[in-house]
Formats: structure tokens, C-alpha cells, sequence
């Protein structure tokens, strides 16, 4: 049991699964708490004392943590697209059947490809051929306003701004 009193096999243990658990989730978190713990298996391979470990340990990764991951997180995700659900809130679809939240009934077609759809507002009704935009997205339905609704709001922002 001498990795137990030997506080450099622990922090090295730690480290060796924070490290693995980072690689199973790349989430840039417990990354950061294995750069704590790589500095205090230097403190404690210099003979430093538990208690100065630990609080080393956690200042160096709090500081890593809040200070490095969110450049990391601009970086890494620099090249990431929008999936193509995500893709569509904002553009504009055609209502190929009718619809009816109170039914749980509607179709609309975006980009060629047919999607169920509900209406923002619940007792909406929204005919076919009519246009809409997607506001949203829950689950695999999209969540769409009427345009003449919409642009009825726009409007009515626009008279209230000029007021």
C-alpha cells in the first residue's frame, strides 16, 4: 500500500483519470483539473506538504478552468457548423398540411424535405400553401409563425419605435 502514503503515485493516478475521462467526453473540463494536478505532483515530488498540494492543485485548475477554456472553447469550436435542424429557424417553409396543434397535425417543406410542424401559437390554424417561418425546434417538429403574423409584429414594433 505504499501508493497510498506516496502522494506523487497519487496525483499521478488522478491525472492518469482525468485524462482518460477527457478523452471518453472532450468536453475541455477535466482537463484543466489534471493541469492542478500535474503542478502539485511537482509540489509534491519537492516534498511539499498535503494541505499546500490540494489548495495548489485546485487554485491551478480554477484558474485554468475559468481563465483558458473559454479560449479553448472559441478555438475548438471555430469550425463548427450548424447542424441542419439548426439551420433552419429563421427561413422560410410552405405548409403542405394543414396545422392544427389541438389535432397534432401539420406538414411543412423546407429545402425539399417534408417536416412535421406545429404552430408557435396553439389555437392557430394554418391552411396549406401558406408560408411561415420557422421559429424554433423541438424534438423533430418545427415550431413556425405564420409570415403574415410576423410581419404584422414587425409592423407593430415599428409603429411602436417611431412613437
Amino acid at each position: 500500500m505504499e501508493w497510498v502514503t506516496n502522494p506523487v503515485i497519487v496525483w499521478l493516478a488522478i491525472l492518469i483519470i482525468l485524462v482518460v475521462i477527457e478523452i471518453f467526453t472532450l468536453g475541455l473540463t477535466t482537463i484543466w483539473f489534471a493541469g492542478g494536478a500535474l503542478v502539485a505532483i511537482l509540489v509534491a515530488a519537492l516534498g511539499g506538504p498535503v494541505w499546500l498540494q490540494i489548495i495548489i492543485a485546485a487554485v491551478v485548475s480554477a484558474v485554468l478552468l475559468f481563465f483558458t477554456r473559454p479560449i479553448a472553447m472559441k478555438y475548438f469550436n471555430r469550425d463548427r457548423e450548424r447542424t441542419n435542424a439548426e439551420s433552419l429557424v429563421g427561413r422560410q417553409a410552405i405548409v403542405i398540411s394543414e396545422i392544427n396543434n389541438l389535432q397534432g397535425i401539420g406538414q411543412v417543406t423546407i429545402n425539399g424535405m417534408e417536416w412535421t410542424a406545429r404552430s408557435i401559437m396553439d389555437d392557430h390554424i394554418i391552411e396549406p400553401g401558406e408560408v411561415v417561418i420557422v421559429r424554433g425546434i423541438n424534438g423533430v417538429k418545427l415550431l413556425v409563425e405564420d409570415r403574415k403574423d410576423f410581419e404584422k409584429k414587425e409592423e407593430q414594433l415599428l409603429e411602436n419605435n417611431m412613437n
